[in-house]
């Protein structure tokens, strides 16, 4: 049992909507919540980019029930240790990204300066739209922001 009440981690619902356990960290869980999208990107990588969208979208799909459910288990809407959302959203923004660690970085990065800052219409979205879908429409937008600049910047360097 964690922490909270009502939640368990043996409940594979709970388990994946906190990134398997990342978005526990007691500090900055979004930022460590992030990281759960990169054995996802590992095994993802090689494939076409409409199959690793197809399964990002499947993912994203899936986790506005995650989300959901974990915060009505909760009783509280959008807590910071569910992270799918993070998870989905770092995918979308590593979406055919040039080969390098570097690239890595620069798309970890630019996907938490759009979470974190949330700029119109995300911030929009994040105080006005609620439930599992709300939980995860800020985060997708992040990620489709973050997927510019890095798409960006891979064009122009």
């Amino acid at each position: 049992m964690s922490r909270f009440t009502g939640i368990s981690m043996r409940n594979p619902i709970h388990f994946l909507a906190f990134g398997f356990g990342l978005g526990l960290a007691p500090k900055a869980p979004g930022t460590f919540g992030t990281l759960a999208a990169l054995p996802f990107f590992v095994l993802m990588q090689d494939l076409s980019l409409p199959v690793y969208a197809a399964i990002v979208a499947l993912m994203g799909v899936v986790g506005i029930y995650l989300c959901d459910k974990t915060a009505k288990d909760m009783g509280e809407h959008d807590h910071p240790a569910i992270v799918w959302d993070e998870v989905v959203g770092m995918l979308i923004t590593m979406a055919a990204l040039p080969s390098g660690w570097h690239w890595w970085l620069i798309a970890f990065a630019a996907f938490r300066f759009f979470d974190i800052l949330k700029p119109w219409p995300i911030r929009l979205l994040d105080r006005h739209v609620h439930g599992g879908f709300g939980i995860m429409i800020d985060d997708v937008l992040a990620g489709f922001f973050a997927l510019a600049v890095v798409q960006g910047l891979a064009y122009w360097l």
